[in-house]
């Protein structure tokens, strides 16, 4: 089974299909080992119940991690107001169902070829408390070398930040991506860079700290205002429009 063309077709047709608002990019695709011992530091990094692949699987040998891109007038149309624009909301609700639909594909066709895997949910299996995943599909991008994390939490791609990750265990054994050893983050890189703290209006990130709870409580308000539309509670605006919202802009100055 050719992973990367089967995830880039479902995806190409999906819009066409399902007839959603959401327009999306070319996606992304990286492969890790499920020992890679990465995952066991996010134990460390995350939370201690941040869950192995092999906790999840038992014969788990890769994980199956990819970002889809939104088209850019989606970013685009994020930038001005305090609330979210309803066009980032519905993305956000079309594309966590896009994510479910491509992992139950994926792991329907890999059942055809005797091979058995988990399905992991977008989002929302979180502890409300304390924010922190059991299995966080940023991380595990890092994991599997899609990119590298910038000031605003969030995984900065060789197509930016703007978009959903997902990702999928699975007891076929697959070649491991090779992680990427350079920084993604401008100001990682030479400090030249803070605009997505600058566009965090609520003070909840700042260049070395992100006070996780200040940020969900932005999140949950717009959640309340598109309720109609279904879940979106999401934000996203320190990572609209910034160097790094659509590649990687310390490649480009390379």
């Amino acid at each position: 089974m050719n992973i990367p063309g089967a995830i880039k077709e479902f995806v190409a047709t999906y819009k066409s299909e399902n007839k959603t608002r959401t327009d999306w990019e070319e996606p992304l695709i990286a492969f890790a080992s499920a020992h890679d011992p990465l995952f066991m530091k996010l134990k460390t990094v995350i939370s201690e119940k941040h869950s192995l692949p092999t906790e999840l699987l038992r014969e788990a040998e890769t994980v199956i991690s990819y970002f889809i891109p939104f088209k850019k007038t989606i970013p685009l149309s994020n930038v001005n107001g305090q609330n979210c624009s309803e066009e980032w909301a519905i993305a956000y609700i079309e594309t966590n169902k896009l994510i479910s639909d491509l992992n139950e594909y994926l792991s329907k066709e890999l059942e055809k070829q005797k091979f058995k895997s988990i399905i992991l949910p977008p989002t929302h299996n979180f502890n409300e408390t304390k924010l922190i995943s059991d299995w966080s599909h940023k991380h595990v991008a890092f994991v599997a070398g899609l990119g590298n994390f910038g000031v605003h939490q969030m995984l900065i791609t060789e197509r930016g930040c703007c978009g959903r990750l997902g990702s999928l265990i699975t007891n076929a054994k697959i070649k491991p991506t090779k992680r990427p050893q350079k920084e993604f983050c401008l100001y990682k890189h030479d400090e030249t860079c803070r605009q997505c703290v600058g566009n965090c209006i609520f003070n909840a990130l700042k260049s070395d700290s992100f006070d996780r709870h200040r940020c969900y409580k932005i999140c949950l308000s717009n959640a309340d205002l598109y309720s109609k539309l279904g879940l979106a509670d999401v934000c996203g605006k320190c990572v609209c429009v910034v160097p790094c919202s659509f590649n990687n802009p310390v490649k480009q100055i390379h």
